[in-house]
């Protein structure tokens, strides 16, 4: 039996932009000037939960995880990292990386509600991916 191919979720493919593919992960900038924020979706067709994943794939994911997070860290010098995978509206496995500041519209509750999403600004956007890209090493 063929395995299905990866197909981004139409939902996330509406509200991403294309940063570039990790070994096991697309990562995307999510299109919302509110809060610098990153998601990592697994290259795996079907997938919904963490648990969907092999052992090796969670531990692929975890580390980029840790990847991204730290260079979003480092690029928006956040006071806070909110890291979640919730799928309650988007079933496909997608991981949310959000750079939280004291300052932002929602701190310290949650983002999801709060602010209507707000463009983010095609130069902003293009500096933003350029510094990311080159803390994870994604090709520019």
């Amino acid at each position: 039996m063929l395995k299905s191919a990866f197909v981004l979720h139409p939902q996330l493919a509406r509200d991403t932009i294309l940063l570039g593919d990790l070994p096991l992960s697309r990562v995307l900038v999510v299109n919302d000037a509110n809060y610098p924020w990153l998601m990592l979706v697994p290259r795996r067709a079907d997938i919904v939960e963490l648990i969907d994943l092999d052992e090796v794939e969670r531990a692929q994911l975890m580390t980029e995880i840790a990847l991204v997070g730290r260079a979003l860290k480092d690029v928006s010098q956040c006071d806070k990292l909110n890291i979640a995978a919730l799928g309650n509206i988007v079933p496909q496995l997608h991981v949310h990386i959000i750079a939280r500041r004291k300052t932002d519209a929602a701190w310290p509750k949650p983002i999801w509600g709060v602010a209507p999403p707000v463009p983010v600004d095609a130069v902003d956007l293009d500096l933003f991916m350029k510094a990311l890209k080159s803390k994870i090493w994604i090709a520019q």
